[in-house]
């Protein structure tokens, strides 16, 4: 059946101002027609979109879906409904399952996975290391001839630099990105919260900033003397930035990512040993918030990625210095920034498209988006005069473990449309 999204406006990444126009989806998904005035037959279905957005579909680059071997945990299934509840009609999934993405024949039995159970894009990526234990290389070969759009120990430092060499030797040759998770494990140790003042009054081991910021340099270092092009997961600190925005003025192939959280909380979130802020990295001082919003605006910070790392509520049940780091994200990243900064005139929509949906889908090496004639439907409809409620109902993940749970944030996500599929509220 054809669709009509008919009064609404049209959000762009390269633009400021909104496209009044009328959006004719035909029965094979494709955008047959963008003009101010459409009109629909009889057996077209009539979306009314008046007071609302059209905006093109969100892409993350850091997403666990937990399938296969943590199935208690999230599912493909239940992270596409996530996804789509969210705005997101693409991501790359990381290979820390069980067992790990460490092979072409793993990468490709995910893959199977992914089309037996989604309906949204979930690119399957693989690991760097044998098993994440950060030993020996991983196939490389194998998994590269799959199509993994990068290689990665999600999570696992690999802690041998002449190790990480040459994977990153191995990547370039191959042309494939390699994406690291910095932290220092001598540093960081059992720690849960970051090293401060908070971590002081709570009576709870830290995790200093230069854990990660010394192993960010290191890999920068190893990135620039191998040619390789890196993605940093997760940064985090103010330093990490400087040092992101030097490598990249010296010419080092480099991107990176932050989490809607490491931009919208501190580590002040912490007061009553709450595990629903308990990351990996952990959230911040205010000034290091503060440069992650520096940085994503003034482009040294690539992308946003939620980071969704869904656990059950048990898990999390735990006291804050043995619970699981990580909560999950894809429902909520898209309305946690609106809220946050869209609405209250921080950046606008174009900022978010270029930040969540251009620059992701280019750094995994996938076409952006947008909302044009002839183009593949891959869009949302956002009410920006609507709220949401953050609820047990409203999330379509399995783990109901997010720090939003329970709040009201403004705007609402009306339906999220993938070719000829339609997820609608």
């Amino acid at each position: 059946m054809k669709r009509l999204f008919k009064n609404g406006s049209i959000a762009k990444g390269d633009s400021k101002e909104f496209e009044k126009a009328d959006v004719l989806v035909g029965e094979w998904g494709t955008i047959e027609l963008v003009a101010p005035e459409v009109s629909a037959d009889t057996e077209t279905e009539v979306v009314d979109c008046e007071g609302c957005l059209l905006v093109p579909g969100m892409f993350d680059l850091n997403v666990r879906a937990r399938e296969p071997g943590f199935e208690h945990k999230e599912t493909l299934v239940s992270c596409a409904e996530a996804a789509l509840n969210g705005g997101v009609t693409g991501c790359v999934l990381m290979p820390d399952t069980a067992p790990p993405t460490d092979s072409g024949t793993l990468v490709k039995a995910v893959q199977d996975l992914v089309s037996e159970n989604s309906p949204i894009p979930m690119l399957v990526s693989g690991c760097l290391t044998k098993k994440r234990e950060g030993q020996a290389m991983a196939g490389f070969s194998g998994m590269v001839s799959r199509g993994v759009p990068m290689l990665t120990d999600s999570g696992n430092e690999v802690q041998c630099p002449d190790l990480l060499r040459r994977c990153m030797e191995y990547a370039r040759d191959f042309d494939v990105l390699v994406a690291c998770h910095c932290n220092t494990s001598a540093l960081t140790k059992a720690g849960a919260v970051n090293e401060g003042p908070v971590s002081y009054r709570l009576g709870l081991p830290g995790i200093p900033t230069i854990s990660q910021e010394i192993a960010i340099d290191r890999d920068i270092r190893v990135a620039g003397f191998t040619n390789a092009r890196l993605h940093l997961q997760q940064v985090s600190t103010r330093g990490a930035v400087r040092s992101v925005a030097a490598a990249k003025a010296d010419g080092v192939r480099l991107t990176c990512e932050v989490s809607p959280h490491h931009l919208l909380m501190s580590e002040e979130y912490i007061a009553d040993y709450d595990t629903k802020y308990k990351l990996d990295p952990p959230l911040r001082c205010q000034s290091d918030v503060d440069a992650m919003l520096r940085g994503l605006i003034d482009g040294t910070i690539d992308a946003i990625a939620s980071d969704h790392s869904p656990h059950t509520e048990f898990e999390k049940s735990s006291d804050f210095a043995t619970a699981p780091f990580g909560v999950s994200g894809l429902d909520t990243t898209v309305l946690a920034l609106y809220d946050g900064f869209i609405k209250p005139g921080y950046f606008g929509w174009d900022l978010l498209i270029q930040r969540y949906s251009i620059a992701p889908r280019k750094i995994a090496g996938v076409d952006p988006v947008s909302i044009k004639e002839g183009e593949k439907a891959d869009f949302f409809v956002f009410d920006p005069n609507a709220e949401t409620a953050i609820t047990r109902e409203y999330l379509k993940t399995k783990s109901p473990v997010t720090p939003f749970l329970g709040r009201t944030l403004a705007g609402a996500i009306r339906q999220t449309v993938v070719g000829d599929f339609c997820f609608a509220k």
